[in-house]
């Protein structure tokens, strides 16, 4: 008696403890996790150091005398050295058109225009809201820029840093992706707020890749801003030449500069505080000519988790011709199915900015191939009856509760899907979730209050069997991993809509083959699916999606798409 007297003030003892313990299993395994890799990305300014060719006679030796002379004095004369970069890049500019295969003069020309842009940084110069007069020994130049209507480009929003300008460091940018041409590569980051970032499904702030030609006509010069993710070569004084890039300083700047870490962890345990960062994002500007591949991380991950792949295939002509990357982030303690069921209504918004004229191929990693794999099953009603064992129309529930579950447990296949890729999913669950921490870190996961809400009233119209008396609350995240969850066991009985390709990846830690091999969380018989198109094994922890061969494997699944892709079915 005295005990169920006293259940409430056990209960909030035993709260507090799990709170607790949450905060000190965070404080523990944050510097865990973060000791396996120092950080993200680190990047660091340099002034680069020019590095003229001796023996060089003719144009190219004034360019090189140009150049070295507007060094000596661009710190404390920057109107004046940025006269002689201009005069540089005019002279190389003369001699590429003579001889366009002069790759000195290239190099040359490239150098100077990104010293260009760097002087105008520096100094605070303003060439955008109008033409700039640059004096300079053979009578000065006029400075302005090419005119683009798209309110977006208009370059007085941004600040502008060479490539050239940066080391990068850090665990995801361990690789420089980069394309040899000609023009200066250059980070552009907005000034400010991106006020349209939730219309245009865009960044709060805009971190993006451009590349800078300067055009002469006699003595104006206009800097021109073009796309590398959308030309491939640029037109310079009659001739074509392949468009110089540097695919991954961009994401290297975006990700120091957002605090990703942090983001992962909370958003786990806390997801109800984070629901405002559940977006899909695009970091490209839309085009209806290329197909959309859409990412999804896993459980106690971010987008950043996918830049290490997302940099290796924009290294890749055809992928950047064919191809735009999405992102959709979400808070991971949400019970996968939620995750889905937000996923879908956040895509129904982006296609209505965004009409899709072909179909998508959408890659998830861990807990985001679990919710890809919900985008392409069509469930009926056979979930909600496996769940609440009785139909939707039985159960008298609040129309705002009944919505909520349904659009999690009721859904049909996305019409816009054409491919899927599953990375280290655990489709049939993973022992971790049941073993001692699974089970604390279940409890320790704060279900969504909305969602809470909705399942109690539901569970409390619903008599289960003793055996069934585990699931009568929601699930966490990490529940939804359970191989004994009954929604995994319910999804596991329903077929992947028929027509649309799939694909498995996984990894191997070497101890042993299939099918008893495993990534250290997902075994090999929970990611494997029989009616896959094809499977890959690497050589990696749960972490394959960042495994150089799973990036071989997607880049020869996207190319494969591109001939195989059929047409967007109407929903």
């Amino acid at each position: 008696m005295l005990l169920y007297s006293n259940y409430p003030l056990i209960r909030q003892h035993i709260t507090t403890m799990f709170h607790r313990t949450a905060s000190i299993i965070t404080a523990i395994a944050l510097p865990c996790i973060l000791a396996e890799c120092t950080s993200y990305s680190e990047v660091r300014e340099k002034h680069p150091v020019y590095h003229p060719v001796t023996g060089i006679t003719g144009p190219l030796a004034a360019v090189q005398n140009e150049i070295a002379c507007a060094e000596k004095i661009h710190q404390h004369k920057p109107l004046e050295a940025l006269g002689g970069y201009l005069a540089a890049a005019q002279t190389a500019m003369l001699q590429l058109q003579k001889s366009p295969r002069d790759v000195q003069a290239k190099n040359d020309y490239n150098y100077a225009v990104a010293r260009v842009m760097s002087t105008i940084r520096e100094a605070r110069l303003d060439p955008w809201s109008q033409p700039l007069q640059v004096p300079s020994p053979n009578g000065g130049f006029i400075l302005s820029h090419k005119f683009d209507p798209r309110p977006n480009w208009n370059p007085a929003l941004y600040d502008f840093t060479p490539a050239d300008h940066f080391d990068l460091h850090g665990c995801y940018v361990t690789q420089r992706t980069v394309k040899d041409g000609l023009g200066a590569p250059v980070v552009a980051v907005g000034k400010g707020e991106n006020r349209l970032a939730k219309e245009n499904f865009s960044m709060p702030r805009v971190y993006y890749g451009v590349t800078i030609v300067a055009n002469f006509k006699g003595n104006h010069c206009d800097l021109e801003f073009i796309d590398p993710l959308a030309s491939e070569t640029v037109n310079l004084n009659g001739h074509t030449y392949p468009l110089a890039a540097d695919f991954t300083v961009p994401l290297a700047v975006m990700l120091a500069a957002n605090e990703s870490r942090k983001l992962e962890i909370m958003r786990v345990f806390r997801p109800d505080n984070y629901a405002h960062t559940t977006h899909v994002t695009i970091l490209q500007p839309y085009d209806p000519a290329k197909k959309v591949v859409l990412v999804v991380h896993g459980l106690m991950d971010s987008p950043a988790t996918w830049t290490p792949m997302v940099n290796y295939l924009r290294g890749h002509p055809e992928i950047r011709k064919s191809y735009q990357f999405w992102f959709y982030s979400y808070p991971s303690g949400y019970p996968y199915p939620y995750s889905a069921s937000i996923l879908r209504e956040k895509l129904d918004a982006i296609e209505k900015r965004y009409p899709l004229k072909q179909p998508m191929v959408v890659i998830g990693h861990s807990m985001g191939g679990c919710i890809s794999r919900l985008l392409i099953t069509d469930s009926g009603d056979k979930l909600w009856k496996m769940t609440f064992g009785k139909s939707l129309e039985q159960m008298k529930l609040s129309p705002e509760n009944k919505d909520l579950l349904q659009n999690a447990l009721i859904f049909r296949h996305r019409h816009e899907v054409g491919r899927v890729v599953f990375i280290s999913a655990p489709l049939k669950g993973s022992d971790l979730a049941n073993d001692w921490f699974g089970r604390l870190a279940s409890k320790l996961v704060k279900a969504p209050s909305t969602l809470l809400k909705a399942g109690n009233d539901a569970f409390g119209l619903v008599k289960f069997q003793p055996g069934d008396l585990a699931v009568k609350t929601i699930p966490s995240s990490v529940d939804t991993l359970s191989p004994n969850n009954r929604f995994v066991k319910s999804i596991n009985t329903i077929p992947i809509t028929p027509g649309i390709p799939y694909h498995t990846i996984m990894g191997n830690r070497g101890k042993g083959g299939p099918p008893d091999c495993s990534d250290g969380v997902v075994p090999y018989w929970s990611s494997h699916m029989d009616g896959a198109k094809s499977e890959c094994i690497v050589p990696s922890g749960h972490s394959a999606h960042q495994n150089p061969k799973s990036f071989e494997e997607v880049y020869r699944i996207l190319k494969l798409n591109l001939r195989e892709s059929p047409t967007v079915e109407n929903p």
